[in-house]
């Protein structure tokens, strides 16, 4: 059980690295800044190739991005070179706020998007991969703006830092806390011993997946650029499309089942496909995590499919279509749409929301509780009722034939406790700015397990656009902390964390 039992190293403190070391994070932070500032080179590419003026707005960025950069790395200049839990955490949780304050200036720099409220919250939206959005004529931006828009999900979907760790060496240091702390799921898959080869490896798995879809799009009618930014979006789960009305705009039943298939694969653990690529395929069928993801996407795409047809009068071919293409993309927190489910049975949108919390698999790039977690919890009930029949029987928690030790079970429900409480949290901050019901607890459920739409005015024919200010800021530390997995980003409001002990 390999990959679902963390390394010690992850969790063991050293009682002896508990102070904070901001000359190493300040070069950490410096060295991200100018991989982002790269990124910016390559969307002023995108701009000038298309003929476009755009490019002086990603070119004065990169001018800030050096300088604030350059600081940092003169900052770091001698740094010990060490990093321990703390240092990790910080980097993380600093580098996905740096990424997203300098990533929303060429939006803003453009008058792309108005606002600096509204360009932090669509980048924060990109970055999280969450998906939701502000605007409400997206074909209005320009190619390197919309390309822009598309890579800061794709570079997201596994991670700032880790998509680092794979192209430079400047980690070997700190890699295990950096991955530590930006890793999603219940434990952190440990596939080979040494991370930065690890790196590289789901990082050529997602490329891989990127590339092939972007062919079989180009096959279904999708121009080169649109079918790059759409599966940029599908295998990142993050759901921007370059159109307005999503993937609907194509009106193509071959485009829209490659993207839902492609959402599946998304949204299973990456190290599965590491492992049928090192020849051991049978892994992939006797993993209990996909089974339970698979099954609840089976069983939930089958009951709309019903609705539909009976309540709804579609097809049953288009009642099949929409209900696994719209179940696809909420259960991997992808965010696309081919049809307004505001519109479906009201039954559905129960079933929509279980999708919504439930998320895809340990590992992968989507969102929400994670089916590891629900597959622990359910197996922790069930052992619960063996042990009122069988007081003094000792009943482990197992997965995949492997025991899961108790510490495991009890972080898993203490997750699942706290998420709750923040959701409950969030909702009533919202109600209280003035959102609707509706609109309130189905935002702060997609914002926080970086699903994307929501329901009512901002259901996923909708833009998030007329949300107060407030509540988007609100909403943007909820993608924020869900993308990180609550506790990495909310440890370091906790005041223990900056005592030297």
């Amino acid at each position: 059980m390999e990959e679902y039992i963390s390394d010690k190293s992850l969790y063991v403190g050293n009682k002896n690295n508990s102070m904070i070391n901001p000359k190493m994070i300040g070069r950490v932070l410096g060295v991200l800044l100018f991989i982002e500032l790269g990124m910016f080179l390559l969307c002023a590419g995108i701009s000038v190739v298309y003929g476009e003026s755009d490019y002086k707005y990603f070119l004065y960025t990169c001018i800030i991005n050096a300088i604030v950069g350059g600081l940092l790395l003169l900052y770091g200049k001698g740094a010990e070179n060490k990093m321990n839990r703390r240092d990790g955490y910080c980097v993380v949780t600093l580098s996905w706020v740096f990424f997203t304050v300098f990533g929303m200036l060429p939006f803003y720099f453009s008058g792309s998007i108005d606002t600096i409220t509204n360009a932090f919250f669509e980048t924060m939206s990109g970055f999280t991969t969450t998906g939701a959005t502000i605007l409400d004529d997206i074909e209005s931006l320009s190619h390197g703006m919309l390309f822009w828009r598309s890579l800061t999900q794709w570079i997201g979907g596994l991670g700032i830092v880790f998509f680092t760790i794979a192209i430079l060496p400047i980690f070997t240091s700190g890699g295990v806390q950096l991955f530590s702390a930006e890793s999603t799921g219940v434990t952190h898959d440990r596939t080979h011993p040494k991370i930065n080869v690890m790196a590289k490896w789901l990082w050529t798995i997602y490329l891989i997946l990127t590339v092939t879809e972007t062919i079989l799009l180009i096959f279904g009618g999708m121009s080169l650029f649109d079918a790059v930014c759409q599966s940029f979006a599908t295998t990142a789960t993050g759901g921007y499309s370059t159109k307005q009305n999503s993937i609907s705009y194509w009106n193509s039943p071959f485009i829209e089942y490659v993207v839902a298939i492609f959402m599946i694969l998304s949204g299973m653990n990456f190290s599965l496909f590491l492992l049928c690529l090192k020849g051991k395929v049978t892994r992939l069928f006797k993993d209990e995590e996909l089974r339970w993801f698979l099954g609840s996407v089976g069983i939930i795409t089958f009951l709309i499919t019903l609705a539909l047809v009976f309540q709804n009068h579609y097809d049953w071919e288009l009642a099949f279509r929409k209900s696994l293409f719209q179940v696809a993309t909420v259960h991997t927190s992808c965010g696309f749409a081919t049809d307004d489910y505001n519109l479906w049975p009201s039954f559905t949108w129960l079933l929509l929301f279980i999708a919504m919390l439930s998320g895809g698999c340990t590992g992968s790039t989507s969102g929400g509780l994670k089916d590891m977690r629900l597959l622990i919890i359910a197996r922790s009930i069930r052992n619960e009722f063996k042990h009122l029949l069988h007081p003094n029987a000792l009943l482990p928690v197992r997965v995949n034939k492997q025991t899961v030790s108790p510490s495991i079970v009890t972080t898993v429900l203490l997750f699942f406790a706290f998420y709750l409480i923040i959701t409950l949290v969030g909702w009533t901050m919202l109600l209280f700015l003035g959102v609707g019901f509706a609109e309130s607890i189905s935002t702060v459920i997609s914002s926080i397990g970086n699903v994307g739409p929501g329901l009512g005015a901002c259901g996923p024919a909708y833009s998030w656009n007329s949300l107060p200010d407030a509540a988007k800021w609100t909403l943007s530390f909820l993608m924020l902390i869900g993308r990180l997995e609550l506790f990495s980003v909310l440890l370091l409001f906790y005041p223990g964390f900056w005592k030297n002990r």
